[in-house]
């Protein structure tokens, strides 16, 4: 299987607040589109230090993260970024590490996009092409 990436919109929804509530302009709001590796073996998303700086994004935690190759490592966590794939819309917390943007297992989850392996694509859910649909199972 070779590479899937994907170009994704980052936003800092921080400053979509600060706009809305009147004490930004709509050009101060930070966003970036980046270049992104689709990681299915990643459970979280992961935003290189340099990223994460470029949208102002604060680190309000830290957490271990485990590497495929078995090491451990306690990184920065970020606050919410807004990030667009695809034209669908996800708030994701993000590890900072690495010199690449991942997306990993809760984004492609929350926007019910699906990896096309065969054609290295990410594709909408075909149930589902036009929009995202989340499965909520309530316990009665």
């Amino acid at each position: 299987m070779g590479e899937v990436r994907i170009k994704v919109n980052l936003t800092n929804p921080f400053d979509q607040a600060m706009v809305r509530e009147g004490f930004k302009k709509e050009e101060d709001i930070r966003f970036l589109e980046v270049d992104a590796l689709i990681d299915t073996g990643a459970v979280n998303c992961v935003l290189p230090q340099y990223v994460a700086d470029r949208l102002g994004l604060a680190r309000p935690f830290r957490q271990v993260a485990e590497f495929a190759d078995g090491r451990k490592e306690e990184v920065d966590v970020t606050e919410p970024v807004l990030m667009e794939i695809l034209n669908r819309k996800v708030y994701e917390e993000c590890l900072v590490l690495g010199d690449e943007v991942l997306i990993g297992q809760t984004a492609l989850e929350s926007t019910d996009l699906y990896v096309d392996c065969r054609n290295n694509r990410l594709i909408p859910n075909p149930a589902h092409p036009f929009q995202p649909v989340i499965k909520i199972k309530v316990a009665t």
